[in-house]
């Protein structure tokens, strides 16, 4: 796979404009640029800025994956305008920017409805048009079309020429025929030869020929939820981390998270749904091979689950209380050679433990570059020793000082906690 030189090493930030400010606009969330650079984000993942559909809308709002016009703005948001001034500013200041594509459905009054494409939908054998699971705010494409997948390869063009995005994520990629994007990819790289494409599947097939980039991790993603609720152990984990390891591309990149926009509205907050080891499981996402995701409000410690189909503004209150955790967790990636994705990066390796079945100790090496994490996956106080050839020595402390390490030595964790050690 050849991915952008600026992937090894992305920390993507996924940015909700409805609920970010209280005006909910590109022009009202523009000045958070600068304070999303400071942080260390290098990649802005907006969720769909398209119209959303009327008919059959969920809430008062809709939902933003219910659109209406693959070639416009959402009203509520600005104009194509304002969304273009947001690009352009945000590449001024060294992001890329990816978009939310939604080319599994579309909303019942999109234009291609309009236009009279019913053939471009799959219809039941009345002839009605239908629709996925309960969506019941969209209509279903149908694939076997060839020229509905001309018309959604010009809609994706359409984005890299004349806004000048980075790449898209595909929402629901997996329920889209891979032939269509061993298709449609390379039509867009020939466009922007640096396209990144992120998928909302998760399997190996996705990143053949070239396709997608980066895949989501979502069994890593719920096994983390449920070691949290003591429903799953530390060896679930390490049989899961094998069995990708196995199963994926080296080179592929995953997408780790420990929220996104489903997890939060639908789920809960990191805080309902990890309780007091969110932070330890945050980390974890920094030191695995793969791209951490952050969510909108995750920076500041919000436990709103917030509403999909209403305004539901993020709670801001604590962000100076966790903006640096993030802070320093980027800087650790973007300094340490070790921590880049796929290939470039370095294998994860366990090395050994006391009490293998209460810890993860994990380590990943690149030329003399050494990161060391270890992390205690319990709701209890533990005492482990370590041994390993490089678990000695002098090294730094995430969110401390320097530490010398000695092998053997017995060193107490309190309930889920974590400590990271580079060099």
């Amino acid at each position: 796979m050849i991915h952008p030189e600026w992937g090894y090493n992305a920390v993507i930030y996924e940015v909700n404009i409805r609920q970010y400010t209280p005006e909910g606009t590109f022009a009202a969330f523009e000045p958070h640029l600068s304070r999303l650079k400071d942080m260390g984000v290098t990649v802005l993942w907006f969720m769909p800025v398209c119209p959303i559909g009327k008919i059959n809308r969920k809430g008062s709002l809709g939902s933003y994956y219910s659109i209406s016009d693959y070639k416009a703005v959402n009203p509520e948001f600005g104009t194509m305008e304002e969304f273009k001034r947001l690009v352009a500013k945000a590449h001024e200041m060294g992001f890329k920017v990816l978009m939310d594509m939604v080319t599994n459905h579309t909303a019942w009054d999109h234009v291609w409805l309009k236009e009279g494409h019913r053939e471009w939908y799959e219809q039941d054998e009345r002839g009605n048009v239908v629709t996925p699971y309960d969506w019941t705010d969209t209509a279903k494409l149908d694939y076997k079309n060839a020229e509905m997948r001309r018309a959604m390869i010009d809609a994706l063009e359409f984005w890299i020429r004349e806004v000048g995005i980075d790449g898209y994520r595909q929402d629901m990629a997996g329920l889209v025929p891979l032939d269509f994007w061993e298709e449609a990819v390379p039509r867009l790289r020939s466009v922007n030869s640096e396209l990144f494409m992120l998928g909302e599947v998760e399997s190996p097939d996705y990143h053949r020929n070239n396709t997608f980039d980066a895949t989501y991790a979502w069994e890593f993603g719920h096994l983390i939820e449920r070691i949290a609720r003591k429903e799953a152990s530390v060896d679930g984990l390490r049989n899961l981390l094998n069995h990708d390891k196995t199963v994926f591309p080296y080179d592929a990149f995953r997408l780790l998270f420990t929220s996104n926009h489903d997890e939060n509205s639908w789920s809960g907050s990191e805080s309902e749904r990890f309780g007091p080891a969110q932070e330890c499981m945050a980390v974890l996402t920094y030191i695995l091979n793969g791209i951490p995701l952050i969510y909108s409000g995750q920076e500041a410690g919000s436990a709103k689950r917030l509403a999909f189909f209403e305004k539901d503004l993020i709670d801001w209150s604590s962000l100076n209380d966790y903006t640096p955790f993030y802070k320093e967790l980027n800087k650790l990636r973007r300094e340490n050679p070790a921590l880049r994705s796929g290939e470039r990066g370095g294998e994860v390796i366990y090395f050994h433990s006391s009490q293998p079945y209460n810890v993860l100790a994990i380590k990943r090496k690149q030329g003399d570059n050494i990161v060391m994490g270890v992390f205690n996956l319990t709701p209890y106080e533990i005492q482990p020793a370590f041994w390993d050839e490089d678990y000695k020595g002098v090294y730094n402390k995430l969110f401390y000082g320097e530490q010398q390490l000695y092998p053997g030595q017995y060193d107490p964790f309190g309930p889920w906690e974590y400590k990271v050690y580079y060099k």
